[in-house]
């Protein structure tokens, strides 16, 4: 497995997220909420170690 190349920006409740080949998507944070343009999902944290999420593309 080879090395892989990330990287993120945070302005506020915006991140964008950088690869290697350029700009990947960007998300939105706000709380324990948050939401991701490329896995189009909602993710919410929850206590502890878990999490939930509602993926978009198959709702």
């Amino acid at each position: 497995m080879g090395l892989m190349f990330r990287k993120r920006k945070k302005y506020g409740p915006l991140v964008l997220n950088f690869t290697e080949n350029g700009f990947s998507s960007w998300s939105i944070r706000l709380g324990r909420w948050s939401w991701n343009s490329r896995a189009k999902a909602h993710r919410v944290d929850l206590p502890g170690p878990l999490s939930w999420k509602q993926d978009k593309s198959r709702a």
